[in-house]
């Protein structure tokens, strides 16, 4: 099953590296894509791991979903995500 999440705060590459370690660690992903330009996150995972779990991960490291609260604490832990993507 594949599931597309358009996500807020996506700038760089170090954000999409902390996006893919993070998701892959969750057990039923395949593969994930995060795309830039669109600033969406296309995941391929079995049908037993809820998009809830991926969101929720996605959102403690600082990329909620677009139309969910995006707040200053938010967009201070993208910016700490960034820069460890960026360290990896």
């Amino acid at each position: 099953m594949k599931t597309a999440i358009p996500i807020q705060n996506l700038k760089c590459g170090g954000c999409a590296s902390t996006i893919k370690n993070r998701i892959s660690e969750l057990n039923g992903v395949h593969s994930i894509e995060v795309n830039l330009e669109t600033s969406t996150v296309l995941v391929e995972h079995e049908m037993q791991l809820k998009i809830s779990e991926i969101k929720n991960v996605l959102r403690k490291i600082g990329y909620p979903e677009v139309g969910e609260a995006n707040s200053l604490g938010e967009k201070a832990k993208s910016f700490v995500s960034c820069a460890i993507g960026k360290l990896s």
